[in-house]
């Protein structure tokens, strides 16, 4: 049998050598390593080989050993000719397809859990609608024989990758309990009707093995909504509905072997009319085993030795389901009042803080104000403490995702390179300012730039009443002053007094955050405090007669160059665009005067039709008159004989 260069490392003229032993073509040694993008090889380098691939006509043996010294899990080698493993269509466990025949195959699932073992008790229900119930079961089995093989095309990872080999799908499933469990579910036990008769549907019992995919349907859901604790408590409802209703099901069978109406304990005897219809047993049935298994216990005591062994029973599963709704519920609505119980302990500790140290009165209704508004605007949430569970990759593309148009907003930062924006995003950090706070005042030292994200912040004068501007959303300030740009005429000092109007949600990047990004693009710093400078120039806030020496002065120019080469090459896209459109504008024109030259061709047209037609309605007319004619020779031959007659 040849071997395969792809598999063995070895040169393709070796696979030729050993073509004898397997009476193979010539050549089959080489097909693998020439990139010709069949079977496996779909995905490979052009002309390139790779050591870990497997040839499209081969499977390995457990325990093949490699020549590097590797041992790997494959099948016995074997040639099938014109056999290639192929990719096929897989439905992914994480996507919507996967999720909705979940959905699908939950129906029959709840279907069968509910409605065998009622049928089986209640022997009118099976009987009074025997056809509906034998359409409905052929249904629940076409889903179910569905499902098999859904199960066969179902992805699965493989150090991250979604594996699309069908035969490794099929393989694997077929390999699996849950197909053994599946096939059990199959049986068509149905074909037991004829020996048995068409009142003990319980014969289809074993299509309750595929109670897993109702719970991986609420699995999937719950990982899905936002609401995991509502769907948490609404599934664990439902699970014990389920538990009540079979157990209400168990009673009446009970009832009807011990003998309908024997005791107080069964139940009354269905000749009596009030206990005779469907609906009523059901009922009764539903609350002796609601009021057992809450262990509520106000149901009338047994009588037999199997009732108090029935009912011992009961009582049992009632304590352990009792259990199960007290612990999950706890759970569960400890879990909703999480947030709500460390935020409560975040102000019980402040209000202790602040009673300890006799704060007044007014500042401590302020701060409580301030925690009241977070709470009620969802801001009490620290980002870092919920993200830091995250990658950094997928932090930073969080932060990216919610921070970088607001960064691109600030006008020293436009025009820098990608890699710095993502550093300074992810060090912003939010902050929240309650209605008369200053967020700075003249003087101070800028150690912070802010960005607005909602809110309103009011520059005023110092006696803090009189307001110059008004700053709202995507507004910034303190970009100049965390620059330390030398010849500022402030220094780093703050030239404004800014105080919030109401509460104000703000991102802050520190000066310390912001130089400890620009250590590693040295570039970026030198152009952003050239950029800063001619801000401070434009708002005469830069003293000229600063020296800058040569290294600045090469900065200003080159960043001057970059400026109008940048314009320039604006200009000329701009410039491109418009013969762009100006060239579409002609397309179009030349199409309307096609099309206009088309519908005069069309109206010549008409008008030969018409033409046509009127000539053809002459020659009719021709025509009528020529039959006219020859009926008055005919009657003028007529009068004639006449006349000779």
């Amino acid at each position: 049998m040849s071997v395969q260069k792809g598999e063995t490392g070895e040169e393709g003229e070796e696979g030729e050598e050993k073509e004898g032993e397997g009476g193979e073509a010539k050549g089959e040694g080489k097909r693998e390593g020439e990139g010709e993008g069949e079977g496996e090889g779909e995905g490979e380098g052009e002309g390139e080989e790779s050591p870990d691939r497997n040839v499209s006509l081969f499977c390995w043996e457990p325990s093949l050993e490699r020549n590097i010294g590797e041992k790997i899990k494959k099948t016995k080698p074997f040639f099938v000719p014109g056999f290639s493993p192929k990719e096929v269509t897989v439905f992914n466990p994480a996507g919507n397809t996967y999720y909705y025949w979940l959905l699908i195959i939950t129906i029959p699932v709840m279907y069968n859990w509910t409605l065998i073992i009622a049928r089986a008790s209640f022997e009118e229900l099976q009987s009074d609608y025997v056809v509906y119930w034998f359409f409905l079961d052929f249904l629940a089995d076409l889903v179910y024989l569905a499902d098999m093989f859904f199960r066969t095309r179902t992805g699965y990872l493989e150090q991250g990758l979604l594996v699309k080999d069908e035969l490794k799908l099929r393989e694997r499933y077929m390999n699996s309990f849950q197909f053994k469990l599946d096939l059990v579910s199959m049986i068509p036990t149905d074909v037991l009707y004829v020996i048995v008769g068409l009142k003990y549907p319980e014969i289809r019992l074993n299509k309750l093995l595929r109670f897993n995919r109702l719970q991986e349907f609420f699995q999937r859901t719950e990982t899905r909504t936002n609401y995991p604790n509502a769907l948490r408590i609404s599934s664990l409802v439902m699970y014990i509905v389920i538990i009540i209703h079979w157990n209400a099901c168990l009673y009446y069978s009970f009832s009807k072997a011990i003998g309908f109406g024997s005791d107080r304990f069964v139940y009354p005897d269905p000749s009596d009319p009030e206990f005779g219809r469907v609906v009523r047993k059901y009922a009764y049935s539903m609350y002796w085993s609601t009021l057992t298994l809450t262990t509520i216990g106000e149901t009338p005591p047994p009588v037999e030795n199997s009732e108090y062994f029935f009912v011992v029973t009961d009582f049992l599963v009632g304590v352990l389901i009792f259990a199960t709704i007290v612990g999950n519920v706890g759970s569960m609505i400890t879990n909703m009042n999480a947030a709500r119980a460390d935020f409560q302990a975040r102000i019980d500790a402040i209000k202790q803080y602040m009673t300890f140290r006799k704060v007044s009165k007014d500042l401590e209704k302020r701060v409580i104000k301030w925690f009241d508004f977070l709470w009620t605007n969802k801001k009490a949430v620290d980002e870092r403490e919920v993200l830091k569970y995250l990658p950094d990759k997928l932090r930073a593309e969080i932060a990216i995702n919610v921070h970088l148009d607001t960064l691109k907003k600030v006008r020293i930062f436009a025009d820098c390179e990608a890699g710095l924006l993502v550093e300074l995003v992810l060090k912003l950090q939010p902050q929240v300012y309650s209605p008369g706070d200053y967020i700075c005042k003249k003087g101070d030292i800028g150690r912070e730039m802010y960005i607005i994200k909602e809110g309103k912040l009011a520059v005023v004068a110092d006696d803090g009443v009189t307001q110059f501007v008004v700053l709202s959303d995507g507004s910034y300030f303190g970009e100049i002053s965390i620059l330390a740009i030398k010849g500022s005429k402030a220094g780093n000092r703050r030239t404004a007094n800014i105080r919030s109007i109401g509460y104000s949600d703000l991102f802050c990047l520190s000066k310390d955050d912001l130089m400890e990004a620009l250590k590693e693009y040295p570039d970026a710093k030198a152009l952003l405090e050239e950029k800063g400078r001619q801000i401070l120039m434009k708002d005469g806030l830069l003293d000229l007669e600063w020296p800058t020496g040569n290294i600045s002065v090469r900065i200003t120019c080159n960043f001057n160059i970059f400026i109008l080469r940048k314009r320039e090459r604006e200009r000329e896209r701009e410039r491109e665009r418009e013969r762009e459109r100006e060239r579409e504008r002609e397309r179009e024109r030349e199409r309307e005067r096609e099309r206009e030259r088309e519908r005069e061709r069309e109206r010549e047209r008409e008008r030969e039709r018409e033409r046509e037609r009127e000539r053809e309605r002459e020659r009719e007319r021709e025509r009528e008159r020529e039959r006219e004619r020859e009926r008055e020779r005919e009657r003028e031959r007529e009068r004639e004989r006449e006349r000779e007659s």
